[in-house]
């Protein structure tokens, strides 16, 4: 029987991947550092979606001594090799996948027996995502001073954001919920790198998929994409719609301004150079969103400069 082993670039931070082929069948192998500890709970929390009919890969073999997992071959076909598809075929892939957003977000916070998640969105991180973007998009890359990003940038108003946000109610969440991590096999949808599941609010992971900067939406394609979720969450009537979408641009700007500081740390602190690609797309989205939040109108108006 032959067996071949084929590396796979992957972003993750302190994983390593390989796909190996013995006779007609593939398998991956992943080898995990403890550089991130969410990677050590990997198998448990993919195990935890499977019994609450989330599609994931299943898991042969594990040695958390090791850091050694062998698990099946969901294939190498993600939602974001679709970006160019014809809008009907491309929309029916996002609906299957946000299927799946809306079963993680209704049912798996309250299954019993949950494995250990990461720390849930509260206040802390939600200011640590709006700290991240300050010093790695717009100090280190657009080369803001502190004292003009503290005439512009209106931090009581984001702590007043990241407050009310960590008050909601909170649900289960992938936390990086965009076209990369999605596996499409047989039509439907399968995720992947769901180490960081934690609590918080769906339209974050929402927000992930259809602001994806990796992606391109016109607005009705994301909009159409929006009602399809609301259509599944509730019936007619049982659901604040308004409020809803008010949490959504306030988790979008959340996501943005996370990538944002992600693509400048990446690009300019750690070498990577081509994440730096990204930033004139997430840009302008993050403008649109933040154009519908008040009080963060000298910070829409710097964004729109630095889009030029």
């Amino acid at each position: 029987m032959s067996v071949s082993v084929e590396p796979i670039e992957k972003g993750g931070s302190g994983r390593k991947f390989w796909r190996v082929k013995v006779g007609e069948r593939t398998l991956i192998l992943v080898h995990y550092s403890e550089e991130r500890p969410e990677n050590s709970h990997f198998v448990e929390i993919g195990s935890f979606l499977a019994r609450v009919g989330i599609r994931v890969p299943d898991v042969f073999f594990h040695t958390p001594a090791d850091g050694i997992i062998l698990m099946e071959d969901a294939g190498s076909t993600d939602l974001w090799e679709y970006r160019d598809a014809p809008w009907p075929a491309r929309r029916a892939l996002y609906q299957r996948t946000l299927d799946q957003a809306l079963a993680l977000h209704t049912r798996a916070h309250t299954a019993p027996e949950p494995p250990e998640f990461q720390k849930p969105f509260d206040v802390e991180l939600y200011r640590w995502e709006q700290d991240y973007f300050i010093e790695h998009c717009l100090q280190r890359h657009f080369g803001l001073t502190a004292d003009e990003v503290a005439h512009r940038v209106n931090r009581p108003r984001l702590l007043e954001i990241a407050e009310h946000l960590a008050a909601q109610p909170r649900c289960l969440i992938h936390r990086d919920f965009q076209s990369q991590n999605i596996i499409i096999r047989d039509g439907e949808a399968c995720l992947i790198d769901f180490q960081g599941l934690r609590l918080g609010l769906a339209q974050y992971d929402l927000a992930s998929l259809l602001l994806d900067p990796y992606v391109a939406f016109t607005v009705a394609e994301r909009e159409e994409l929006l009602r399809h979720y609301l259509s599944g969450l509730h019936g007619p009537g049982t659901h604040d719609e308004t409020h809803f979408r008010h949490l959504y641009d306030l988790c979008a700007m959340q996501r943005l301004m996370q990538a944002l500081g992600a693509y400048g740390k990446l690009g300019h602190a750690d070498g990577r150079t081509h994440f730096l690609q990204h930033i004139p797309i997430a840009l302008p989205r993050l403008c649109e969103v933040l154009s519908r939040i008040a009080g963060l109108e000298n910070l829409h108006s710097l964004l729109l400069t630095l889009e030029k």
